[in-house]
């Protein structure tokens, strides 16, 4: 059976639950639909408010050919595919086709160029839906040739209709006798989200005893306690599975990084996200271990925004693999906590006066800069000389990692300091 939302998913406008300034009767955007000429349209607005709902209305509305891409898993070619086909269409038609690409914020640059041309020259009718400003995540040419319109997050009003409308209406849910004393749990869970919302009331359906359920606020958590897969990327699952994933990484585990890597992007999580912890990891559990580790960090983030998805899986999998076959370090991360905690307890203290910059001649007559070593000047460019205020003279906050790297790196700082003149 397919879950609640798709059940109880409207198609047509009348059984559409929130976003009056859209749907109403008088609205300018259902006038446009209903009229037939529908430009090219991005809808912007959090999860779960309706965007892919509405785009179906539209495609049942319209009778126009009608293409769907998710833009996780889809490149270029399916792109051009999708192109081709509307050509084909157009041949036949005078209708051009519709194209709708969920999450349009994923796609590349190179992906969303290669809509331009079709977009502009009415090959077909571009639908985007996107939880991100389209002002910074769609190119300007590609924006500047589609109408934005907004959705809002779900009011407690909507929710109470989607609500009445399952227990009333579904052909599962009806059979069961639902007394709802308290909502609260609901509407938190839900967080505005009607898919979360008919998610966590196909859950607690499947827990009815004798075919009855009171729902109470510590009802629902309970039960979302027992059953925490009902959480998406946005939610406590979320945040589970990159824990999961962090650790692999860290803990030198291939398998298991890819493995949650593999979790994530078929849960659509944002690879921008993945990428960037990436590059915490490499800062942070690399370190000084392999300083290249934070270069092809860096660079994997820097790919995987102009390529997209699906082909960023792959670098994504090799950045996973580099980061957790490398030598671990996290001695640059607990110096600069240790300095941190240090600076904090003592304040500021001054500055050394050889230390000190002295543009002015009144600088220089009260000794700053005065006595400073140029290290340049010295054997293997280094001289001993004070380098911390007074008052935590000889304290040491980076103490180097047990690895080739850094002990290479430390030997030489020892050898240096036991040749100088």
């Amino acid at each position: 059976m397919k879950p609640l939302a798709e059940r109880l998913r409207p198609i047509n406008f009348d059984n559409y639950v929130g976003q009056e300034h859209l749907v109403d009767k008088n609205s300018p955007f259902r006038k446009i639909v209903e009229s037939g000429n529908i430009p090219s349209i991005i809808l912007w607005g959090p999860p779960g408010v309706g965007k892919t709902t509405l785009v179906n209305i539209i495609a049942n509305i319209s009778g126009k050919d009608f293409y769907n891409l998710s833009a996780i898993n889809s490149g270029v070619k399916d792109v051009r595919e999708v192109i081709e086909k509307a050509k084909k269409s157009n041949l036949f038609t005078k209708s051009n086709p519709i194209l709708f690409i969920d999450e349009i914020h994923r796609f590349s640059k190179s992906q969303q160029d290669s809509l331009l041309a079709s977009v502009e020259d009415g090959t077909l009718t571009l639908i985007g839906a996107t939880t991100e400003n389209p002002s910074f995540e769609v190119i300007s040419p590609l924006l500047s040739r589609c109408q934005v319109y907004i959705l809002k997050q779900l009011e407690e009003k909507d929710l109470d209709k989607l609500i009445e409308r399952a227990i009333n209406e579904d052909s599962k849910l009806r059979k069961i006798k639902f007394t709802i004393k308290e909502k609260d749990a609901l509407y938190r869970f839900s967080g505005g989200d009607a898919r979360k919302l008919y998610n966590i009331l196909e859950l607690l359906s499947n827990t009815a005893v004798n075919n009855e359920i009171i729902i109470t606020n510590k009802f629902v958590v309970d039960k979302l306690q027992e059953n925490i897969s009902i959480y998406d990327k946005s939610g406590e699952q979320h945040y589970d599975i990159i824990s999961a994933f962090i650790k692999s990484v860290r803990g030198s585990n291939p398998d298991a990084a890819v493995y949650w890597l593999a979790r994530m992007l078929n849960a659509g999580e944002d690879i921008k996200f993945i990428a960037r912890r990436l590059i915490i990891l490499a800062a942070e559990d690399i370190g000084l271990a392999n300083p290249n580790a934070i270069l092809i960090a860096n660079a994997c983030f820097d790919s995987v925004s102009k390529i997209g998805m699906p082909e960023a899986r792959i670098i994504l999998s090799q950045t996973t693999i580099y980061l957790a076959t490398s030598p671990k370090s996290n001695s640059a991360y607990l110096a600069i906590d240790k300095a941190l905690a240090l600076v904090k307890e003592t304040g500021n203290l001054p500055v050394p006066l050889h230390l000190r910059n002295a543009p002015t001649k009144l600088m220089k007559n009260l000794d700053y800069g005065k006595n400073y070593k140029y290290p340049h000047d010295y054997k293997n460019n280094f001289t001993k000389q004070q380098y911390l205020p007074d008052k935590i003279n000889s304290e040491i906050f980076y103490e180097a990692g047990n690895n080739s790297k850094e002990k290479a790196s430390f030997d030489f700082l020892n050898f240096i300091k036991s040749t100088e003149l």
